[in-house]
């Protein structure tokens, strides 16, 4: 995945804004305000992405690729190197796993924005 698809399927959710809070470098996405996922504009090295803090510990036993989340809450978070096999489907389905969690947690009321932000688009 290159950053361009990155950006491209972040987007594609309802409700998600990008944003560069912690300078120009820093890509972030947020549904309802709250982080989902970050990555670096000038490597595209790695993508930090909230997860399920089981979920989390099993990813990271079983991938080379996922790490504890860099510079974020290690229990929540996972780092995500690009470029080291994961394969794009799977890079997807985490990039999805965080937008819900992050999703599920928002005011009622923000929830139903979003998802008749969804049901428009259907």
């Amino acid at each position: 995945m290159h950053i361009e698809e990155f950006r491209d399927y972040c987007l594609l959710k309802a409700g998600v804004t990008e944003q560069t809070p912690f300078g120009p470098d820093t890509l972030v996405f947020k549904v309802g305000g709250k982080l989902f996922a970050l990555t670096d504009l000038n490597t595209f090295a790695s993508i930090n992405l909230k997860c399920d803090p089981e979920r989390a510990t099993e990813l990271r036993e079983q991938h080379d690729y996922v790490r504890s989340g860099f510079h974020m809450n290690k229990r929540h978070w996972n780092t995500v190197l690009i470029g080291t096999g994961i394969p794009a489907g799977q890079l997807r389905e985490l990039i999805d796993h965080s937008y819900d969690l992050v999703r599920a947690a928002l005011p009622r009321a923000v929830r139903a924005v979003l998802a008749a932000q969804e049901g428009e688009s259907a």
